[in-house]
C-alpha cells in the first residue's frame, strides 16, 4: 500500500473510526440494546447504528472540517469538494438477532469517484480496504478477485428490500437464476458480499435499489481486486444506480444475462 497516496490519510482516519463503531457494536451486543424500525417492521434500527454513526462523524469530521458527510441514519450534510459515504452497521437485521454477518462500510468519494473503501467485519474481525490504484486488500493482504469462467458452480449472493411485497422485481432475477441451477446466497449485509467478491468467497453479486451506504465502499473494493461492477445492461455502474451487478469479471456478461432471461447458461 502506497502511504503517498493522496487518500490514504483519509483510509487511516476511516480504520480508526471503523474500530470506534466496531466497539460500539460489541458494547451494544454485551449490554443489550433497545431497537426501533424505520420505513416498516423489518427495517430495524438500533442504537448501535447511531451511536456508531456519530462516533464515525465525529472523528472524520474533526480531521477533515473541509469534508462533507453522508450517512444511514443522519442523511447528508456539509458541501466540500469531497464527503465521506458511511453505513455504521450494515446488517442491523443480523446484528439484532445475533447473525454473525454485518460490519461498517466508509468509503471517500472526491474528483467525481470513489477514491477510498473500507469495510470492517465486526464479528471476524476482519478489515477490507482499497485506495484507487493501489489494489485491494485484507488485514493489509493483497486479495484478488477469483479466475472461475464458468457461471454454473459460481457461489453468488443477493438481497431483497425490506417489503418484497411492495417492490418484488428481484423475485423474478432470484427465481432465474435458481431455474438455472445457480448456487444463490442471501447473507443480508450488501457492503459484506461485496468484499467478498474482493476475497474471492463469492463470484458474484447483485441487488436492486441500493443505497449509496451499502454499495460505495465494496464497489471500490470489487474493481481494486480485478473484477467488474455495471448496473443490469452492463454500463458502467453510477453510485444511486437502481441495479449493481459485481463478479469476478469472467462470469459478468452470463450472469447478465441469465438475470435479464436473455439466454441459459
Amino acid at each position: 500500500m502506497n502511504r503517498r497516496h493522496p487518500y490514504y490519510p483519509h483510509l487511516e482516519a476511516a480504520l480508526e473510526a471503523a474500530h470506534l463503531a466496531m466497539g460500539i457494536h460489541r458494547y451494544y451486543l454485551e449490554k443489550g440494546f433497545t431497537q426501533g424500525t424505520k420505513s416498516g417492521p423489518t427495517d430495524l434500527v438500533t442504537q448501535a447504528d447511531r451511536e456508531a454513526e456519530e462516533a464515525i462523524k465525529a472523528l472524520l469530521l474533526a480531521r477533515f472540517p473541509q469534508a462533507g458527510f453522508f450517512g444511514e441514519e443522519g442523511g447528508s450534510e456539509g458541501s466540500g469538494t469531497f464527503r465521506f459515504i458511511v453505513d455504521p452497521l450494515d446488517g442491523t437485521v443480523n446484528y439484532a438477532h445475533g447473525f454473525p454477518f454485518y460490519g461498517v462500510s466508509i468509503a471517500l468519494e472526491a474528483e467525481g469517484a470513489i477514491q477510498m473503501g473500507l469495510v470492517m467485519d465486526t464479528a471476524r474481525e476482519e478489515v477490507f480496504f482499497a485506495l484507487r490504484g493501489e489494489g485491494a486488500y485484507l488485514n493489509g493482504r493483497p486479495i484478488r478477485v477469483t479466475g472461475r469462467a464458468e457461471l454454473l458452480g459460481s457461489l453468488l449472493a443477493t438481497g431483497f428490500p425490506y417489503d418484497v411485497a411492495k417492490d418484488p422485481e428481484n423475485l423474478t432475477y432470484f427465481e432465474r437464476a435458481l431455474r438455472k441451477g445457480l448456487l444463490v446466497r442471501r447473507p443480508g449485509a450488501a457492503a459484506l458480499d461485496l468484499a467478498y467478491v474482493a476475497a474471492g468467497r463469492l463470484e458474484g453479486f447483485w441487488e436492486v435499489k441500493l443505497n449509496p451506504w451499502d454499495v460505495a465502499a465494496g464497489w471500490l473494493l470489487v474493481e481494486e481486486a480485478g473484477g467488474r461492477v455495471t448496473d443490469l445492461e452492463g454500463k458502467p455502474y453510477r453510485l444511486g444506480h437502481r441495479y449493481i451487478v459485481a463478479t469476478n469479471g469472467r462470469i459478468h456478461e452470463a450472469l447478465l444475462s441469465t438475470l435479464r432471461g436473455l439466454e441459459e447458461v
